[in-house]
Formats: C-alpha cells, structure tokens, sequence
C-alpha cells in the first residue's frame, strides 16, 4: 500500500483518538450535571455556564485550526488535527516538526512528500517529546507545588520574582527561533546577498530575510497590545485576542516576504 500523509486511514484513525477524546469530555461533562443536582446547585447558573463555555470556545477554536493549516502543508491534515485537538499547541508542533525534518535534512514547509519512515520519525518526536510533561505531574507535582507554596509563605516577593523569571525563561526559549537568522544581516555580501544551506541545498537569499520573522513577532505582539487596550471597551476581545494576533501575524508575513526576501 502507498503512504502519503493524508491517507483514509491516517484519517480513520485520528478520527477515533479524538472521538476518544470527545467521549471523554461527554461523559465527565454529564458525570458533573447529575452531580451537581444530587448536591443541590443552581441548575439555571449550571446551564448558563454550559452555554457561555461552549460559546467561548469558538476564539481558541479559531486559532487550532489556523494552527492545523500551517502544518498540514508538509505533515497532511490528519496528524496536525490530532496533535492540536488532543495535547498540543503551534508553538511546541512547529518547533518539535520542525526538529524532526531537519535531522533528516527537510525543511518544513518545503516537503514534496514524506516517505512512510520519515513520517514515523516526525510523529514519534511530536508526541513523545510531549508526554514528558504528563509523565513529570504525578511524579514531581506535589513537591514543585509543596515547595513554591513554603516560599510564598515565607517571601511572597522572591517567589513572585521566580515565578517571573520561570516564565520569561520559557518565552526566550521561543524568542531564540525568532532572531536565530538575523546574523544574515552582517553576513551579506556587497549585493546584500547570504549564502545558506538549507535541507542539504545552497541558496542564495537576501541578508534581510533573517528580519522577516522579527517583523511577523512584533505586528503580532502590537496586535495583541492593541486587543488588550481595546478590552477595557469590548470584553468579548478577551477571548478572540489570540486568533486576531496570529491571523494578523501570519496575514503580515506575505508583505514582509515579498519585501525583506
């Protein structure tokens, strides 16, 4: 049988794993209503809970899918709907794909076709990786949280402080595949040209074409500033801020290419 990324039965089964999944959500969803009439809750504030949460889910919703069509261009549609309808985000699938491709001397995004092994490859980096988050809970959980706890008792500033620094650690790890080609800048010849090795390939690119995702993170982050400043009018931007920015971001990339290369 012939592989190719979106195969019917690659569909198949995705389609049970997130079944699977919605299953879940409907049975723990009904568990909680009859749990909450056998204690005697409010069932008019139940319902309306029930109907806010389903509407609201529409924004993230919006931002998984634009999500899902980034990475079906090299991956197919079934493996980016099942990692981001399940346990993932476009960040992480990005850069774990983009990992996988380039040990194998690929470049995500410019993918004509993914053997059976490659493909394997690049599924096992994208869900193994992030298991080790779900494994480390119950094993390092009770003592990271017993442990932050006793600081903010003893100095609420420093554990403030740490937990800052943690996050900012976590964004600068991002921000390395932001600014990892602007070196191509001062690397340019007198034509304003670089030469790199992309996927085994030596092209020749414009020294400003490193600037290209720079210019993508700051129309992004000015667009989610502006959704912020625009909350104090419009609550409902609360929700939808993140798919504005990355449909923005992404929109922005076209000219920013077209000039910077």
């Amino acid at each position: 049988m012939e592989f190719y990324v979106n195969h019917p039965l690659l569909f198949i089964l995705a389609g049970v794993l997130v079944a699977v999944v919605l299953a879940q959500s409907v049975y723990f969803l009904v568990k909680a209503v009859r749990r909450s009439k056998v204690i005697g809750m409010d069932q008019t504030k139940i319902r309306k809970t029930i109907q806010t949460a389903a509407v609201f889910t529409v924004a993230p919703a919006v931002a998984i899918v634009i999500s899902v069509i980034a990475l079906s261009k090299s991956l197919g549609l079934p493996l980016p709907w099942l990692r981001l309808s399940v346990v993932g985000s476009l960040s992480y699938e990005t850069i774990a794909a983009e990992n996988a491709v380039s040990a194998m001397d690929l470049t995500l995004g410019k993918i004509d076709a993914l053997t059976a092994q490659q493909y394997v490859n690049i599924v096992l980096v994208m869900t193994v990786s992030i298991m080790v988050g779900i494994w480390l809970v119950p094993v390092i959980g009770k003592k990271l949280l017993s442990g932050m706890s006793n600081l903010e008792h003893k100095d609420g500033k420093w554990a403030e402080i740490l937990n800052n620094a943690m996050f900012i650690g976590m964004i600068s790890a991002f921000l390395g595949y932001v600014f990892c080609n602007i070196s191509r800048l001062w690397l340019a010849d007198e034509s304003g040209m670089v030469t790199v090795e992309e996927s085994g390939q030596v092209l020749r690119l414009p020294g400003t074409s490193g600037l290209v995702p720079v210019c993508v993170m700051a129309v992004s982050a000015l667009t989610m500033v502006l959704c912020g400043l625009g909350m104090k009018k419009w609550k409902w931007l609360n929700d939808y801020a993140l798919p504005i920015s990355l449909v923005v971001g992404m929109a922005s990339a076209i000219p920013f290419t077209a000039w910077l290369g």
